[in-house]
């Protein structure tokens, strides 16, 4: 249970830190980098850039360039493609590769947000069964010849009536991907209710030559080892679990490697862990942008001690590093790691039907590209 392989990458977890949208850049996997190797000894995971488009990587889009960074040693570095159109595709993945822009590319069709489903991409674009081939082919083909696998992330489906994960999967695989993770929630949940793992141990039987990772509803270290016992699956994927806690790395690495469970920080030790998180993200973006970015953060840090609604208020204004030294001295450094802090985090939301294209669902075999799918620029 402590190691996993995507193709020529060897892992010493079978831990991945899920691409999350304004969250996972340069600075949190750096973070999450260095506090698992001061809390368990290893950077042994796979913490994957947060999702660029495809064709605003291809044309060179300065914010999607930007959120290419990686840290000088930050191996492996790990891409994720949003993208619809097998062309594109080809061209993203080649560029990659020339360009030596990541060791590892996953592609992103697990998506559930209105703007994209309503054009096709995302969740949506698994259900038309050869188009998500033909793409999963083309990143496979530029790829070909190198050491950089390709992954490719997707959910149950549509909605219940929906269902796509074992066709992807079984298409994911026979077009040469390396591992296959499935968020086990349809698109039609989105982040709502509760992951079914049943689905993931559905995947994990049908889909036998590559990896199966699990995805939805990991919180803690206990959840890791009760999704991979439950379900049989090769390695987990944490994605909100890990908000306002990027220590959960080294937790999850611990546990998985049989060694003993580094204990919770108390809030003196949070709150150097988000003085150095507001650093980070200071020395990616410029102190103004880093620090106003930093206040989303603060919030999920925080959650469950107590800081009082003076300093809460001054944080969520922060704008510079020492307004944050200033606000985060005030603190009782001695408050141990609360109860109230463990369990879901992140956004929630409500289920409800699903945004798609007109006639999206008559033919599951069509091959042709959705219009204005892969228009937007990365990181939404």
């Amino acid at each position: 249970m402590s190691s996993l392989r995507i193709g020529p990458l060897e892992l010493n977890s079978p831990v991945v830190l899920a691409p999350m949208a304004g969250v996972t850049n340069v600075a949190f996997r750096t973070l999450c980098r260095e506090l698992e190797l001061e809390r368990a000894g290893s950077t042994s995971g796979l913490y994957v850039c947060e999702m660029v488009t495809a064709r605003a990587l291809v044309e060179r889009h300065p914010v999607t360039m930007h959120m290419t960074t990686f840290g000088p040693t930050e191996t492996p570095r790990s891409l994720q493609l949003y993208t619809v159109d097998p062309g594109t595709t080809y061209a993203a993945a080649k560029m990659i590769v020339d360009e030596n822009l990541a060791d590892h590319i996953d592609m992103n069709f697990g998506c559930p947000v209105p703007k994209v489903t309503r054009k096709g991409g995302g969740s949506a674009l698994p259900y038309k069964r050869r188009l998500f081939g033909q793409i999963v082919a083309a990143a496979v083909r530029a790829t070909e010849g190198t050491d950089i696998p390709v992954t490719v992330k997707f959910r149950i489906g549509i909605d219940d009536e929906h269902h796509t994960h074992l066709d992807a999967g079984r298409i994911a695989a026979a077009e040469g991907a390396a591992a296959v993770a499935l968020h086990a929630r349809t698109a039609a949940q989105r982040y709502s209710g509760a992951a079914d793992w049943d689905e993931i141990a559905r995947l994990k039987e049908h889909v036998t030559d590559v990896p199966v990772l699990g995805n939805g509803d990991i919180f803690d270290a206990s959840d890791a080892e009760k999704m991979m016992a439950q379900t049989g699956c090769d390695g987990v994927v944490v994605g909100r679990g890990c908000l306002g806690r990027p220590w959960l790395f080294a937790e999850l690495s611990a546990a998985l490697g049989g060694r003993p469970i580094p204990t919770p920080p108390n809030l003196g030790e949070v709150t150097q862990i988000m003085r150095r998180h507001a650093e980070l993200l200071a020395d990616h973006h410029g102190e103004d942008r880093g620090l106003r970015d930093m206040r989303k953060h603060i919030a999920w840090y925080l959650r469950g001690f107590p800081a009082g609604s003076e300093i809460r208020n001054g944080l969520a204004h922060v704008s510079t590093l020492a307004e944050l030294d200033d606000l985060l001295g005030k603190l009782d450094h001695d408050v141990p790691f609360p109860a109230d802090a463990e369990g879901p985090r992140g956004r929630q939301g409500s289920p409800s039907s699903v945004a798609l294209p007109d006639g999206w669902l008559d033919d599951p075999e069509d091959t042709c590209v959705p219009e204005g799918a892969d228009m937007m620029h990365s990181g939404g």
